[in-house]
């Protein structure tokens, strides 16, 4: 079980926009469990939150930009990618313009700040999303595309070719996410003179400098040009330097512009909303195709979670049977009602419960069209958690189970006599004083049922 992390105390840092110039306070908050990354907007009314959330980029003109409810936030990738790079989980970011401060172009000093603060472990499980085949994502207009393969790691490949002398190809990899500090975090952003003219037309880059953007030069410089950069930099005397790049840089890495754009993706894919166990290969990426992936992959997900059904083989051996069940149980006919644990783990359990006709509860509730009762199938479920907190300590047979409390409870489908409840519980939380958190799943006839999010205590008995 990997848990959860958030940051041990708030940091600031204060810096300018690249594309607004304006200056820019920022500050990490610590996050409770599941919070994920959230963008807070302290200089407008209500302090508007917007999630880091793939739905709502709305702009990738040279940086990925989110929008919720008219709430913006620009370049949000750098930031992003330091949180996933130093394995944080939740964290409330909070500004006072709608752009991070860019520092340096890289993700280095979001780093430092993370560092400083130091990391502390939550009492929350961290979810995976485990990758079993192909995904991919193609841009036809680009030629661009992302794919994701089955890894038991995180791995990101950056494959760069930009049709340039001055570039050419290049490829950056991470096998470890560990080594993002030392291998991405500090790869600037980079710009090409073509493309810095442009934006520079389009009142972007207000923020700019020689010290925050790697700008490789792919064409003559006119001397109407060269004043224009000047002025825009601020700077008396600009030169080329012989490897190509403007002057006042110089470079930390031969691949640093494949290395920033490894950077970009990990920031980008941090928008899918949880962590992925998977090697993903990005050829020409940009924040247009990493984050129609990012989307097509929380869809993806997100269909998966919701009609994920898990299958098992009822003709094995249980691991419990009924009589074993008793043995840890306290419950009792016409009150116990799993039949068989078919699987457990320290994080999770499986039970399952044959549904019969002459059922106790059936006579009385609808003799004419009998239907399980929905408590009594979260009753179920509790049961086939019991089993799990009560395997903790060595004498279940001296303990009770207590509810606590019961959220989220929907019921989908109805349980009819001649069907078989398989239970499926899994801790949202690791037991603690014999407190078990956990949602719970039920399903039959290859359906969800019904699910809730269930806490309970077991006490010795008096």
């Amino acid at each position: 079980m990997v848990k959860q992390k958030t940051i041990q105390s708030e940091i600031s840092l204060t810096g300018v926009g690249l594309h607004t110039g304006k200056e820019v306070k920022m500050t990490f908050k610590p996050a409770p469990i599941n919070n994920g990354f959230t963008f807070v907007r302290v200089d407008l009314e209500g302090s508007p939150i917007i999630e880091a959330d793939a739905n709502y980029v709305v702009n990738t003109q040279r940086g990925t930009n989110l929008e919720k409810l008219g709430v913006k936030i620009q370049t949000s990738e750098h930031v992003l990618a330091a949180f996933v790079g130093l394995d944080v989980d939740n964290v409330i970011i909070e500004l006072n313009e709608s752009e991070p401060p860019i520092m340096d172009g890289s993700s280095k000093f979001f780093v430092e700040a993370i560092e400083k603060v130091g990391t502390v472990e939550q009492d929350a499980v961290r979810k995976y999303y485990v990758v079993k085949e192909v995904i991919s994502f193609v841009d036809e207009a680009t030629g661009s595309e992302i794919i994701v393969m089955p890894s038991d790691d995180y791995q990101v490949t950056a494959m760069v070719d930009f049709g340039t002398k001055v570039l050419g190809t290049q490829n950056a990899t991470l096998k470890n996410i560990a080594d993002f500090k030392t291998e991405i975090s500090d790869a600037r952003t980079f710009s090409f003179l073509h493309e810095l003219e442009n934006l520079l037309n389009d009142g972007l880059i207000k923020g700019g400098d020689l010290n925050n953007a790697i700008v490789y030069v792919d064409k003559e410089i006119s001397p109407e040009t060269m004043e224009n950069l000047k002025k825009a930099f601020g700077k008396e005397h600009i030169s080329v330097k012989e490897n190509g790049i403007l002057d006042n840089l110089t470079l930390h890495y031969p691949n640093e512009a494949a290395r920033h754009k490894l950077l970009d993706v990990i920031g980008d894919l941090a928008l899918i909303g949880i962590r992925i166990k998977g090697k993903v290969i990005a050829n020409k990426p940009g924040h247009y195709v990493n984050t129609q992936f990012a989307k097509k992959m929380a869809k993806i997900i997100k269909i998966e979670q919701k009609n994920h059904i898990p299958v098992y083989d009822l003709n094995l051996p249980p691991l419990m049977d009924i009589h074993q069940i008793m043995n840890i149980l306290p419950h009792r006919p016409p009150f116990l009602l799993i039949d068989r644990i078919i699987e457990m783990s320290s994080t999770h359990v499986v039970g399952m419960k044959n549904v019969t006709m002459n059922e106790n509860f059936f006579v009385g509730h609808f003799p004419d069209a009998p239907v399980m009762p929905g408590v009594l199938i979260v009753e179920a479920m509790a049961q086939s958690g019991g089993i799990l907190v009560l395997s903790t300590v060595p004498d279940p047979e001296n303990y009770l189970t207590y509810f606590m409390k019961i959220d989220n409870v929907k019921f989908k489908h109805k349980v009819l006599p001649g069907d078989t409840l398989i239970f499926k519980c899994d801790l949202i939380t690791p037991i603690r004083r014999g407190i078990c958190h956990m949602q719970a799943n039920a399903y039959a006839n290859g359906k969800l049922v019904a699910e809730a999010e269930l806490m309970a205590q077991i006490a010795k008995k008096q």
